[in-house]
């Protein structure tokens, strides 16, 4: 069964607890169900994977070159994850990069994103759904 990589960076494993004014209800589990609902029909998997720490996301990314695709939200690492970046530059397949809030509504640290250049899209501001319309696209990027 060929798998889509969901990869989120820091303190999104508290989702739902989190400001949830700004990054909503849902859990982490309930974003990773969305998008194994969503991606089930085409007969993939989910590949989830949290970590604070930006070291581990980067082995993730280099240990999952055999994923579809992968939706990517970095958390604050968008801001300047170096590492993340360079190892998302090598990633053989399309990606898309997710964030929760409608980051450029927010204070202008978060206005700029070192990865999004690198990305095939970029959905922001939608909460959870956006994981979901990110599986969706990577479902017409990628064939079969």
């Amino acid at each position: 069964m060929r798998e889509l990589l969901l990869l989120n960076g820091p303190n999104l494993g508290i989702l739902g607890k989190r400001e949830p004014e700004v990054y909503g209800t849902e859990t982490l589990a309930d974003v990773e169900a969305s998008v194994a609902a969503e991606i089930s029909p085409r007969g993939w998997r989910v590949r989830a994977v949290q970590d604070d720490c930006e070291g581990a996301l980067v082995r993730t990314l280099h240990d999952s070159y055999d994923t579809v695709g992968a939706i990517v939200n970095p958390g604050a690492l968008m801001i300047a994850g170096w590492s993340l970046r360079d190892a998302l530059a090598n990633y053989p397949n399309p990606w898309i990069e997710v964030h929760l809030s409608n980051v450029w509504a927010r204070e202008s640290f978060r206005h700029e994103s070192v990865i999004a250049p690198l990305a095939s899209g970029l959905i922001a501001g939608l909460g959870a759904t956006g994981y979901r319309l990110a599986a969706r696209a990577l479902l017409g990027l990628v064939d079969g």
